[in-house]
């Protein structure tokens, strides 16, 4: 049956506009442009459906979501696209994990930051505000098997406002990015610099720069965007009806911001040993688990699993950090194996090792092993990368990236296999070595050798040299 489109909302209203768009829930992209009537918005021919089932488009639905359902031109207007209404639409993917479970699939972009402009804007008359005040989020589901968009299937269309636990530290993102800026930074801006509000590169051409206000160094175009966690966090317990699957470490008002109230709380515990942490906080030390280090902070901060709500919506992930006692770290960082085949048809702009660095924050637990050599809590810091050392790994990235193509020189010598892969003294940084259980863990590679799995690490000097001062002397 035909939706009958014309006149069927006000658009003055959000929750006219709201009930319209449920009609495009169970319904592809495809039924959409079968099912509409109207001709007198757009010009529609073969080549106007065409253009949008390629997979490597960015974008695209939410013009068709507009067009075709919503029977308005799309067009380059600063204000939401219900401007009588206050409302913006955001057609955005999500996916299916293998264990049943749903998560966004991109992050939200909201709009363009103009360097200009947005450091004269407080937060409540921002650019930024006015668009993400009330969002009508249309959900999709994407599946890497369907090769024409136009079949994918939206599942859910709501309106969202950020709720005022969000918006608190939605407002502190936004501070956080206006103030490098200020400070003629707008260069070394990064997505994990913040937890959920993030300012993404949005450039087609990653050569394209800008100018900025307080520096003649040009900086990436950048969007503000909730990012990737957020908009999962966002999908299951306000979109998906009766999903909540998140404990929350904050309850009201704590007066500061929400980075220093975790620092504190952990930093109270400074000087204790981790078998007196146990026993404080109830945690069997007879056998303990690997994660031991990450479990005792969540559990100082009232959490009795590791998955806090404001972690999960910031993609905050935890790292325990062993200091020995003479002053060094013995470990380097290790992140998720990459697959050979994979990570050969990547850019570094779209690498996911690439991506990964760029929206994630790192919660460092760190302990220091003192002269009985037991553990003790030093405290905690949040990190993310910085620009220069991003630039660092992107070197030792697309090394690995050529050591493959041009076919992995793999030698033995006493019984060991060795590669020409980036060590540790080539790079300040990064490296890469072997994540398999053992040298039968294998992937294959582009040449159809099996080889070891590797993955990237980071330097176990380099993370000794970002951690605070305050973290690296001994426990008084």
């Amino acid at each position: 049956m035909s939706m009958k489109f014309v006149l069927e909302y006000d658009a003055s209203n959000p929750k006219s506009i709201e009930s319209y768009a449920k009609h495009l829930i169970g319904k592809s992209f495809a039924d959409v442009c079968n099912e509409d009537t109207v001709n007198d918005v757009i010009v529609i021919n073969d080549d106007y459906e065409e253009s949008h089932k390629d997979k490597k488009r960015k974008g695209g639905l939410g013009d068709l979501i507009e067009e075709r359902f919503f029977h308005y031109k799309c067009n380059s207007d600063s204000r939401p696209d219900f401007p009588d209404a206050g409302v913006e639409l955001k057609v955005t993917p999500y996916k299916e994990n293998r264990d049943g479970s749903l998560s966004a699939k991109e992050r939200l972009v909201i709009t363009m930051i103009d360097y200009f402009s947005v450091v004269n804007e407080p937060f409540e008359e921002s650019h930024i505000w006015s668009k993400a005040r009330l969002i009508l989020l249309v959900y999709y589901l994407y599946q890497e098997h369907i090769q024409d968009r136009l079949d994918y299937k939206i599942n859910f269309a709501q309106l969202f406002t950020p709720p005022e636990a969000d918006l608190v530290i939605i407002k502190q993102d936004y501070d956080k990015i206006v103030s490098k800026i200020k400070e003629g930074k707008a260069h070394e801006l990064s997505e994990s610099d913040t937890l959920y509000l993030g300012a993404a590169t949005k450039s087609s051409d990653s050569t394209v720069r800008r100018e900025q206000p307080y520096s003649n160094e040009l900086a990436k175009p950048r969007a503000f965007s909730f990012k990737t966690s957020y908009m999962t966090y966002v999908l299951n317990n306000y979109i998906v009806p009766g999903k909540n699957t998140y404990e929350s470490i904050i309850e009201g008002d704590i007066g500061i911001d929400f980075e220093s109230y975790i620092t504190n709380r952990i930093g109270a515990y400074k000087g204790y040993t981790v078998s007196a942490l146990c026993k404080l906080l109830n945690i069997v030390y007879d056998k303990p688990p690997k994660n031991l280090g990450s479990l005792i902070a969540f559990r100082i901060l009232g959490i009795k699993s590791n998955n806090a709500e404001e972690f999960a919506k910031a993609n905050i992930i935890t790292k325990t950090i062993r200091i020995e006692n003479n002053n060094t770290i013995k470990e380097s960082m290790s992140f998720p194996t990459f697959k050979f085949n994979d990570i050969v048809l990547e850019t570094w702009e779209d690498s996911t090792f690439g991506n990964y660095l760029r929206e994630t924050r790192f919660f460092f637990v760190v302990y220091r092993f003192n002269d009985d050599h037991e553990l003790v809590l030093q405290g905690s810091q949040f990190w993310n990368m910085p620009a220069k050392d991003l630039d660092e790994v992107q070197k030792v990235w697309q090394r690995t990236v050529d050591v493959i193509k041009e076919g992995v020189q793999i030698t033995e010598k006493n019984g060991k296999r060795f590669n020409n892969f980036p060590g540790s003294s080539e790079n300040p940084v990064c490296h890469v070595r072997p994540h398999g259980r053992n040298a039968n863990d294998t992937y294959p590679l582009p040449d159809g050798r099996e080889y070891t799995k590797q993955c990237f690490w980071l330097n176990n000097d380099y993370i000794f040299d970002q951690l605070d001062d305050n973290l690296k002397n001994e426990s008084q």
